[in-house]
């Protein structure tokens, strides 16, 4: 009885669905968070009766056939890059990207990562680094005696030092872009990696065309609506017990005709 499997693959769709939503609503409060979203497919037909086939010698063709459908399958788990909103800290070294682009960070292993939380710190040399302590592209020291620290739309961070009048600049943030953001790869710690299904990066400052502008002293909120995740959430359950209501009926149908004398 196809009907038992087909539940089967039901079950375990709405499953994954549950799985992903939970994982946005956990993820409600991470800086630059981008929800998922779970897309589904209907798995292959087996064809009872063809459709094109000849019904008769004299050659005509049966118009619709008898397709029987075999359940539904994952085929993707994909990132909406909706921007979140921004969220004043009052941290001078917290920097949100109003628009689009990447923060380049270098792993231990001389790696570059990307990510669009801009919580950064200071090392104990002064260079500016992520939460984890990796280093921020192109690398940027702050001077130890340095009062005050600005960075202005287009990256560039001025630091004013005691005793001069004039802020210097000690270097400027560079954004990294992609043909398609959801084909990054995600490995935790809000870090992504290029893929080939992203494309290659394309560098630049920011402010200019095709980059956003940088915010100092905001951080980009997560993009997950609350009550349109619970909603999702919902509508996976009831999905979910339908499902296994097909099992039981198909079960029951089973019984039924085992019991026959």
């Amino acid at each position: 009885m196809r009907s038992l499997a087909i539940g089967a693959t039901g079950m375990l769709a709405q499953q994954l669905n549950v799985e992903v939503i939970s994982h946005n609503i956990a993820n409600m409060n991470t800086t630059a968070y981008t929800r998922r979203r779970v897309e589904f497919q209907d798995l292959l037909y087996q064809n009872l009766r063809r459709t094109g086939s000849q019904s008769a010698d004299n050659g005509s063709l049966v118009p619709v056939g008898v397709q029987v459908g075999l359940g539904v399958k994952t085929a993707a788990v994909y990132r909406i890059t909706t921007q979140g909103n921004l969220t004043q800290t009052q941290n001078s070294l917290d920097t949100a990207i109003n628009g689009k682009g990447y923060f380049q960070i270098t792993l231990p292993n001389g790696e570059t990562a990307y990510t669009r939380a801009g919580a950064f710190q200071l090392s104990d040399d002064g260079t500016i680094v992520t939460v984890d302590g990796f280093p921020v592209q192109p690398n940027i020291t702050v001077p130890t005696d340095a009062i005050d620290v600005t960075i202005n739309s287009s990256g560039e961070v001025l630091v004013s030092i005691d005793g001069q009048v004039t802020p210097s600049n000690v270097g400027q943030f560079q954004l990294a872009t992609f043909p398609n953001e959801a084909g990054l790869l995600a490995i935790g710690e809000n870090l992504f990696l290029e893929t080939p299904a992203s494309g290659a990066a394309t560098t630049g400052v920011p402010a200019s065309d095709g980059f956003g502008k940088m915010q100092q002293g905001f951080l980009e909120t997560s993009n997950v609506n609350v009550v349109e995740e619970i909603t999702n959430l919902i509508t996976a359950q009831r999905a979910y017990e339908m499902n296994s209501k097909v099992i039981e009926t198909s079960d029951q149908m089973m019984s039924t005709i085992s019991n026959l004398r």
